[in-house]
C-alpha cells in the first residue's frame, strides 16, 4: 500500500538521479523551475519510492521527472501516481496534462489515454516524444 503526498522539491532529487540520471551528480537534479512547481512523492513503508513534479501554465499542466525506484517498479506505483496527478489536474480545472516521455515509456502512458504528439527529439542521450491527454471540464 502506498500513500501519495505533496513534498518539497529537494526530496525528489535523489530518486530523480537514481531512476533517470544515474551518471549525473546530485546537484544536477535541481531545476530552477522546481521553485514554481508542485512535487509529489509516493511512500511505501515510510520510504520514498516514487516522485513526480507538476507545472502549471494556465489550463495546461506538464509533469516532469517522473521516477519510481528500481526496487519497486512494475508494482503499480507509477500507475497510482499518474492517476493521482491526473485527478489533481482535473480538480484544478486543467484541460490538458502532458509530458516529454522517454520513448521507452510510451506504452505505459498510452495505457492511461495519453497520445503521442509532435516528433521524436533527442536530449542528453535519450529519445523523447511529447505525449498528452485532454481532460474534460465537468
Amino acid at each position: 500500500m502506498i500513500s501519495i503526498e505533496q513534498i518539497r522539491p529537494e526530496l525528489t532529487w535523489r530518486l530523480r538521479r537514481e531512476a533517470l540520471y544515474p551518471n549525473e551528480p546530485l546537484h544536477a537534479m535541481e531545476m530552477e523551475e522546481d521553485n514554481y512547481g508542485l512535487h509529489f512523492g509516493a511512500f511505501m513503508d515510510n520510504a520514498l519510492v516514487g516522485v513526480v513534479s507538476l507545472f502549471q501554465k494556465g489550463n495546461d499542466w506538464q509533469f516532469r521527472k517522473f521516477a519510481v525506484s528500481a526496487t519497486v517498479q512494475r508494482q503499480g506505483i507509477g500507475a497510482q501516481m499518474l492517476n493521482y496527478i491526473t485527478n489533481f489536474v482535473e480538480r484544478e480545472n486543467g484541460i490538458r496534462i502532458w509530458c516529454n516521455a522517454r520513448l521507452s515509456a510510451t506504452g505505459f502512458y498510452s495505457r492511461f489515454g495519453f497520445a503521442e504528439t509532435g516528433k521524436v527529439f533527442h536530449k542528453k542521450g535519450v529519445d523523447y516524444i511529447t505525449m498528452e491527454k485532454g481532460l474534460l471540464l465537468k
